[in-house]
């Protein structure tokens, strides 16, 4: 299922986006390298539970390429991750203050 598709089908159930999103926790992290050619990221993050994830170093696809072009290498970030279509996919992300 394509995020989109997620997305719709949240709305078609009647579940806010905005409440999905907020279940999701946001996790901080340091942007190691953006691909932008291929629509992915390296990011060295704290654990991330939605996933059971501990902190490590990982390469995640943008959910959406124009986040790419919002962090570069050496950004300290706090984003969210979910898994889709099998995918660990990075689906929020931006420059911690």
């Amino acid at each position: 299922m394509t995020l989109k598709a997620l997305l719709i089908s949240f709305v078609l159930m009647g579940t806010s986006v905005s409440a999905w999103a907020q279940s999701t926790p946001s996790v901080k992290g340091e942007v190691k390298k953006v691909d932008m050619s291929a629509g992915k990221m390296t990011l060295q993050h704290g654990a991330i539970p939605n996933l059971d994830m501990s902190a490590m170093t990982m390469v995640f696809k943008a959910a959406d390429p124009a986040m790419l072009k919002s962090v570069k290498a050496g950004d300290k970030v706090k984003f969210t991750a979910e898994r889709v279509n099998g995918q660990l996919t990075v689906t929020t992300i931006h420059k911690a203050k």
